[in-house]
């Protein structure tokens, strides 16, 4: 059974590679997209077989071009360190404008092919990190100031920036909120982008868990 499948671009891991001591890219040749899929199974001695029949299959109708399996818990614990040491790597570069994002599975090729091409109009030659448990359709879609440019100029093209995620965001009827949820930072954003019989829904499920408001008061759940 897969238990965690997450996606990340060739970008990120770049930077992953530049700014976190001792982390390397594990395969031999450079791809534009990796996938980090943790496997587990109730069978013993069933796992390995399995995997490796399914990378095989996907190898051989050209979803994959290639793969590498961790043989111990050292080698799964390197992997891990690259996707959960992404957020670190990014500080170094200068200004973010970081969006936590849902799209139907399905729909998350050309939300990204959409999204990128906006982002760029609106701020060219940013650097767009985009990354996520693509199990679920989460993508965190992160957008870095370009290289050697002016932090304050980034920070003016914020709001377009944000306007170009979030029209592509409801383009592909997805959420401008998900696994970190609305809190306060996206309360008006939420409040514009949903309909009123939606906001509706989400207050009245609020009340009937929380009719006291004790949970996260002033914040959207």
């Amino acid at each position: 059974m897969v238990t965690s499948f997450e996606l990340m671009s060739r970008q990120i891991l770049s930077l992953v590679f530049k700014h976190i001591p001792d982390t390397r890219d594990p395969l031999d040749r450079v791809y534009p997209w990796y996938a980090l899929i943790e496997f587990s199974s109730g069978r013993a001695g069933a796992l390995r077989d399995m995997v490796e029949t399914l990378l095989a299959n996907a190898m051989e109708a050209q979803e994959l071009a290639d793969a590498v399996i961790a043989e111990n818990e050292t080698q799964a614990r390197a992997f891990w360190r690259i996707r959960h040491s992404m957020s670190e790597a990014m500080r170094p570069e200068g200004g973010q404008a970081k969006y936590d994002v849902s799209v139907p599975i399905a729909s998350a090729p050309a939300f990204l092919k959409e999204a990128d091409a906006a982002v760029m109009r609106a701020c060219p030659g940013a650097r767009i990190i985009a990354f996520g448990h693509m199990g679920d359709g989460n993508i965190h879609y992160d957008v870095l100031q370009p290289a050697g440019g002016d932090a304050a100029a980034f920070a003016a093209a914020q709001s377009s920036i944000e306007t170009a995620v979030y029209d592509a965001i409801d383009r592909f009827e997805g959420s401008i909120s998900a696994e970190h949820g609305v809190g306060l930072a996206r309360r008006a954003d939420i409040a514009r982008r949903k309909a009123p019989a939606e906001i509706a829904m989400m207050r009245a499920v609020k009340r009937a868990l929380d009719p006291q408001g004790l949970m996260n008061p002033g914040k959207m759940i």
